[in-house]
C-alpha cells in the first residue's frame, strides 16, 4: 500500500474505517477498506464474464484505489460491504406545491442523509408567501419557511456523525420571493445545512445587460406578479454573496441546453455543491482521478491515465447495479439514465510537477488537454459497456439517439468535476481543480482542525537546498511564499495560492474544464477580504459569458467560521515539527 499522510489517517480513522459495534474499536485498515470496496463493486462483472476475469477486475479496482490513482465518493468508501450499502453521494428530490409532496420529500431526504448522501431541491414550485390557499382559504408561508423545516431535520439527523447533512436549495430568479431567498443567509446560523443558489435564466441575464425590468411570476399560472429591475436583483445577489458567500448562481437554461434526456424532464436543481444537475429522483455516483499521480519526467502519463479512466468508468457504472437504494423511485430513475460523474483532483499538484503556474495560459491548455482526454476515453468506455450490457433505458429520444455507433453509450453522463473534499485529503493531493489555498493552512472538517503543509513544497525545498525549520514557520504564518526571499523566484511562480489567482483566471479555469465535462464543474472563486461587490458582480457576469453552468464565490473572512484559515498554523500540532515528511506514516495491514 502507498504511504498515507497523517491527515489522511486521521480522516480515515474518524469517518471511514469500520468499527466494532460493541467496543467502538477500529475493525478496518485502509487496505482492508479498499479491498472491501473493490469486492463489492466488482460483483456485477459475474453477470458478463467468468469468475476468473471478474476477480481480475476486482484486483484492478483495488490497485487503482490502493495506489490513490482514483477514489470514489465518500458513501462508497463508508458503506460498501455494510448493511447500509448506499454508495451514491448525489440526489435531487422533487418538491411540488402541496403539503403531501413537501413532507414526502422531507422523509426521503432524511433517509438519504442517514446513509451519507446529499440532497438538492428546487423550491421554485411553491407559492409565494401570502398567496391564497385554496383548501383552507389561509395564506401560504412561502418557500423559506419550508426550507427552515428541511434545515432543522438535517440538523437533527447529522448523518450518524460520520458525514454532516448537505442540501442545495434553488429558487428561480422569477419567483416572487426571490429577494427574501437571496438574503436568507445574511442572518448568522440560518439555513446552516444548505447551500443556496439562484437559478438565473437567459431572459433575466439579457435584461441585466440591457438594464431592463423583468417579470416575477405567479407560480400557479405564470402570470406577471410584479416587475423588478433586473440589474437591481443581480446587484443584490452580488452584494449578498460578498457579505456571506451565499447565494451562488446556476445558469438554468444553459444546464437544460445540455440536458441529455430532455424528453424525460427539465433540470430544476443540482446536488449540494452544484456540479451535478439531476432530474427528480435521479442520483449520481461520483469518483475522482488523482492527477498528481500522472506526471512522469515532467510529462503527463496519458497511457496510465487512459487505463485508470476506463477502469473508473466501469467502477462507477457497476455501483448503479450493486447499490442499495433507500427509495424505490430513486432506483428506477437512476437505472433509467445510469448517470455517472468521473472527475479529477490534484490538478494544482500536477501543474507544480509540470513547473507550470496555475494562473497562466499554459495551465489552461493543460486543463483542456487533460479533461478532453478524460472525457473522450470515458465516453469510449461507456460505448464498450453499452455493447456488452446495453444502452441506458432512456436512450431512445435522448441526445445520444443519433443512429451513430459511437453515440450508443451506457451512461447518460460520464464526467463531473466535484469538489472532492475529504477524499483529496485521503489521496494526499490538492482538492479538485482548485489552486492551492495556501502552502500551509488550517482546515476545519467535522469540528476537527487539520494542519496541512504542502508536501511538494517541502520536497522541492529539500532537493534545492533552501529548506529550514525557520522557512517552514514563516510560510505557515503567511500561507504564501510570494514575498519570501529565501524561496527562489522560479519556485515562487509555481506555488501560486488561491488569493494570488485573479478572479478572471479562476473563471477561465472553470470554463475550460466545463468545456469538456458532461455535467457541471464545482469550483470556488476565492477573493481576498478587500475585494469589492463590483469584483463579485463582474465575476458572475464573466462566468455567464465564458460558458460556465454556475458559479460560487467566497470572500475571505465573510464567514466567522470558515473551512480554510491561513496564519497561526501550529507546526507542532499532530507531531508536524517541520522535520518529518507530512506522509511519514505507513499503515500496514
Amino acid at each position: 500500500m502507498v504511504t498515507l499522510t497523517r491527515n489522511a489517517l486521521k480522516v480515515l480513522r474518524e469517518r471511514y474505517l469500520l468499527r466494532d459495534p460493541e467496543t467502538g474499536k477500529l475493525a478496518d485498515t485502509p487496505e482492508e477498506m479498499f479491498k472491501r470496496v473493490a469486492k463489492v463493486v466488482a460483483k456485477p462483472e459475474l453477470n458478463y464474464t467468468t469468475r476468473y476475469e471478474a476477480k481480475k477486475i476486482e484486483d484492478d479496482f483495488f490497485w487503482m484505489m490502493d495506489n490513490l490513482y482514483f477514489l470514489p465518493n465518500s458513501p462508497t468508501l463508508m458503506n460498501a460491504g455494510t448493511k447500509l450499502g448506499q454508495l451514491s453521494a448525489c440526489f435531487v428530490l422533487p418538491i411540488e406545491d402541496s403539503l403531501e409532496s413537501i413532507f414526502n420529500s422531507l422523509k426521503d431526504a432524511a433517509l438519504i442523509h442517514q446513509t451519507g448522501g446529499g440532497t438538492g431541491f428546487s423550491f421554485s414550485n411553491l407559492r409565494h408567501e401570502g398567496a391564497r390557499l385554496n383548501l383552507t382559504g389561509g395564506m401560504s408561508s412561502g418557500p423559506l419557511s419550508f426550507m427552515e423545516v428541511f434545515d432543522k431535520a438535517t440538523d437533527i439527523i447529522k448523518q450518524g456523525g460520520r458525514r454532516r447533512g448537505a442540501n442545495m436549495a434553488i429558487l428561480r430568479v422569477d419567483h416572487p420571493d426571490v429577494e427574501e431567498f437571496i438574503m436568507a443567509k445574511t442572518i448568522d446560523g440560518r439555513l446552516s445545512n444548505f447551500n443556496i443558489s439562484v437559478a438565473l435564466t437567459d431572459e433575466f441575464m439579457d435584461a441585466v445587460k440591457k438594464n431592463e425590468y423583468f417579470d416575477l411570476r405567479n407560480v400557479r399560472n405564470r402570470r406577471s406578479f410584479r416587475k423588478v429591475n433586473a440589474r437591481k436583483i443581480f446587484n443584490l445577489i452580488a452584494d449578498t454573496a460578498w457579505k456571506c458567500a451565499d447565494p451562488g448562481v446556476v445558469f438554468i437554461d444553459r444546464m437544460n441546453k445540455y440536458n441529455p434526456t430532455p424528453h424525460i424532464g427539465k433540470f430544476e436543481s443540482t446536488n449540494p455543491c452544484g456540479e451535478t444537475p439531476l432530474l427528480p429522483f435521479e442520483s449520481c455516483n461520483l469518483g475522482s482521478i488523482n492527477l498528481s499521480k500522472f506526471v512522469t519526467d515532467n510529462k503527463v502519463d496519458y497511457e496510465l491515465l487512459e487505463k485508470v479512466v476506463k477502469l473508473s468508468v466501469k467502477f462507477l457504472d457497476n455501483i448503479i447495479d450493486v447499490n442499495s437504494y433507500a427509495i424505490k423511485e430513486i432506483e428506477v430513475a437512476t437505472k433509467a439514465s445510469r448517470k455517472i460523474g468521473l472527475g479529477v483532483m490534484g490538478f494544482a499538484d500536477m501543474l507544480i510537477k509540470l513547473n507550470i503556474p496555475y494562473n497562466s495560459e499554459e495551465a489552461l491548455e493543460v486543463a483542456g488537454s487533460v479533461m478532453k482526454f478524460i472525457g473522450e476515453k470515458g465516453q469510449e468506455m461507456s460505448v464498450e459497456l453499452a455493447k456488452e450490457r446495453g444502452v441506458f433505458p432512456n436512450f431512445l429520444g435522448s441526445m445520444y439517439d443519433t443512429g451513430k455507433k459511437e453515440d450508443r453509450v451506457r451512461n447518460a453522463t460520464v464526467t463531473t468535476v466535484a469538489p472532492t473534499g475529504t477524499i483529496s485529503i485521503i489521496a494526499g493531493c490538492s482538492p479538485s481543480i482548485e489552486p492551492l489555498f495556501a502552502v500551509a493552512y488550517e482546515r476545519n472538517i467535522m469540528d476537527k482542525v487539520f494542519i496541512s503543509v504542502n508536501g511538494l513544497f517541502k520536497d522541492i525545498a529539500r532537493r534545492k537546498g533552501f529548506y529550514s525549520k525557520e522557512l517552514i514557520d514563516k510560510v505557515a504564518k503567511q500561507g504564501t511564499v510570494h514575498n519570501i526571499e529565501e524561496v527562489p523566484e522560479e519556485i515562487r511562480k509555481i506555488f501560486i495560492t488561491a488569493h494570488e489567482v485573479s478572479p478572471e483566471y479562476h473563471v477561465k479555469m472553470q470554463a475550460m474544464f466545463q468545456k469538456y465535462t458532461d455535467n457541471a464543474v464545482s469550483k470556488t472563486v476565492n477573493f481576498t477580504s478587500t475585494a469589492t461587490v463590483e469584483d463579485v458582480r463582474k465575476t458572475f457576469m464573466l462566468a455567464y459569458k465564458e460558458g460556465c453552468k454556475g458559479i460560487t464565490i467566497y470572500r475571505d473572512k465573510s464567514k466567522e467560521n470558515q473551512v480554510f484559515n491561513v496564519g497561526n498554523v501550529c507546526l507542532m500540532c499532530e507531531g508536524q515539527d517541520g522535520e518529518e515528511e507530512e506522509n511519514s506514516e505507513t499503515v500496514a495491514k
